[in-house]
């Protein structure tokens, strides 16, 4: 019998057959100011900055525009949260294991700041360094696949709706914060749609595709432009087709005017 990883396990405990309400969009966006703004950032601070640290970025902008998507809902209520916190899923061992990076006041932060503080976490998460991660890996790993999904769903829902710290299974308060952003575009996918994890109880879900060089209409004319597109899957419960349209106004007033990511706003 073939060894399971502990994501495939992780997997198979999480998800049942699709039964909630989640709404799907997609953005196809020019990248040229983005990539323009990104290599003069990298230029003035040697900050490795990319389009994914741009999208969680604006994504926290956005999300403090649309409040009503910031949140849980714990028994029955909508409850906001204090903060907009991103988290980025950082692929481990080559694919095999996953794991996550939460960026808190993200909405606070400027793109070189997020970008720094994601290496670290991501360097320690590679090192095996990040205490949490370690705790909750070799429980998943110690546990059977049917006793791993009622395990998820108490813990999930104590951390990530109510807001309790479980630290003997490294388990901190929200822990997947306001929303969650992820890429395929560096494994070469041009889309996909990010299946929401139910024990992360987070309402919006963003996927970051492949940047490819693309036939696009620019002021009545045919040219070649970078596009990219970013996909969200959002969860009913907390937004309708109005909040939706404010996160996307507000990343397309972004990637046009890429200079907005650097108004930060402190406090």
């Amino acid at each position: 019998m073939a060894k399971m990883s502990t994501r495939r396990k992780l997997a198979i405990a999480t998800w049942r057959a699709p039964q909630e309400g989640n709404i799907y969009g997609k953005l196809t966006l020019d990248a040229t100011a983005v990539l323009d703004y990104i290599k003069d950032v990298r230029l003035r601070t040697g900050e490795k900055v990319t389009i994914t640290h741009v999208v969680g970025r604006a994504v926290a902008m956005a999300l403090q525009k649309a409040p009503d998507l910031n949140g849980r809902i714990v028994f029955g209520r909508f409850e906001p949260f204090p903060s907009v916190n991103v988290t980025y899923l950082v692929s481990l061992k080559e694919g095999a294991d996953l794991a996550k990076a939460t960026i808190e006041d993200a909405d606070k932060k400027g793109v070189t700041e997020i970008a720094s503080e994601l290496r670290a976490l991501a360097g320690k998460l590679h090192k095996g360094e990040d205490a949490d991660f370690e705790k909750s890996k070799g429980l998943l790993r110690a546990l059977p696949t049917w006793l791993i999904r009622p395990l998820l769903f108490i813990t999930g829902w104590l951390a990530s709706a109510v807001g309790m710290s479980i630290p003997a299974l490294g388990v901190r308060p929200f822990p997947f914060g306001s929303c969650v952003v992820t890429s395929v575009g560096m494994l070469g996918l041009d889309e996909g749609f990010a299946p929401p994890t139910p024990f992360a109880r987070v309402p919006l879900w963003v996927l970051v595709g492949a940047l490819r060089d693309q036939p696009a209409v620019v002021d009545g004319e045919l040219a070649i432009r970078p596009l990219i597109s970013l996909t969200a899957t959002i969860d009913h419960r907390f937004i309708d087709g109005f909040q939706g349209g404010i996160l996307a106004k507000e990343i397309r007033r972004v990637f046009a005017s890429p200079e907005l990511l650097d108004e930060v706003t402190k406090g």
